[in-house]
């Protein structure tokens, strides 16, 4: 009888059984993989921290509107007279005060706190959406790819070559302005939101070819395992076995793929708007913030540090709890 990858983990956790192991096997018994892979969690002391940030980060970012009633300042109200004649705010460390707590943006003496409060709004949303987008892409096109095999996967890893082989960056500083000029013209006004719209469509255009990769190779070593082979004989259709068969037991890597995609999809939406193409003012965004500071740098650094900082932890924070999720899932590859 051949056991899925799935029990397979579950049976290396329990161990060998033994007089000296019964008591913690009998612990574990009828624990899920995804029950196991909690548990090692919640002992990884670097997930713990991590994902604590992250649970902050996401409920300042969701309670935006609240936090600008509480903080009774909005992200587009101005405040000229806290600025000098040359357009500097006025006091310490760019404008720092009891109301205005991360300064002032010098020039439209805009407040730089309200503002990186509904910046990460704009960068959670962006990056989670284009991460499940991209993945649900990208798992349907690997599973396919795996299982079919034959011309069917001959085509799907050629369209992934492809999309592999065209540089990310040149493509999107391309496209975006050119659908934003198809739409509307240098003078009208674009909505904010139909840029974020043209942003995560290049992110969906380019994203998925990792995780339909890494899913392809997990399915060709599943697909001649005993549990397929016994379920085909049954006669079970294709999306019975793709969905009920295949895919529970690559849950574990489709996830990882997914909290380490995010932070990436942070970090090009921030440098998307730095190079001008990404998300337009006034809609507050982290990568043009940090462009506009440039120009202050010498004058007001703090105007760069927030923003800086912010998008700093927030893309370590991902970054290393993606990490101590992928050993949690696998634990075979920390031993």
């Amino acid at each position: 009888m051949s056991l899925s990858p799935a029990d397979d983990i579950a049976l290396s956790e329990i161990g060998p059984a033994g007089p000296q192991s019964q008591a913690a096997g009998e612990q574990l018994v009828g624990r899920s993989p995804g029950q196991l892979a909690w548990a090692r969690l919640r002992r990884d002391r670097t997930a713990m921290i991590s994902g604590a940030v992250l649970a902050l980060l996401f409920i300042v970012a969701l309670a935006a509107p609240l936090i600008e009633r509480l903080y009774g300042v909005g992200p587009q109200q101005q405040f000229q007279n806290a600025l000098d004649s040359y357009g500097m705010p006025l006091g310490y460390s760019g404008g720092v005060t009891g109301g205005h707590w991360f300064g002032l943006e010098p020039g439209l003496g805009r407040d730089i706190f309200i503002r990186m409060v509904y910046g990460l709004r704009t960068s959670l949303f962006v990056a989670l959406t284009a991460a499940v987008i991209t993945t649900l892409i990208g798992v349907a096109a690997g599973v396919v790819a795996g299982y079919l095999g034959g011309w069917v996967d001959a085509v799907i890893t050629w369209v992934t070559d492809f999309a592999l082989a065209m540089p990310f960056l040149i493509v999107a500083l391309a496209f975006v302005p050119t659908v934003a000029l198809r739409f509307y013209g240098q003078r009208e006004a674009e909505p904010a939101l139909f840029r974020v719209a043209v942003i995560i469509v290049v992110f969906a255009l380019f994203g998925w070819t990792s995780a339909a990769r890494l899913v392809r190779g997990q399915i060709v070593s599943l697909r001649e395992r005993e549990f397929v082979e016994a379920a085909q004989a049954s006669g079970v259709g294709l999306a019975h076995m793709l969905i009920r068969q295949l895919l529970p037991n690559i849950w574990a890597p489709i996830l990882v793929s997914f909290s380490l995609a995010v932070p990436s999809y942070v970090t090009n939406e921030a440098v998307l708007s730095f190079l001008g193409v990404g998300v337009v003012d006034p809609t507050p965004d982290f990568g043009a913030m940090i462009f506009r500071s440039i120009s202050y740098l010498p004058t007001d650094p703090t105007y760069v540090f927030f923003p800086g900082v912010t998008i700093f932890v927030l893309v370590l924070a991902f970054n290393l709890f993606g990490d101590s999720l992928r050993d949690a899932l696998d634990p075979k590859s920390s031993r």
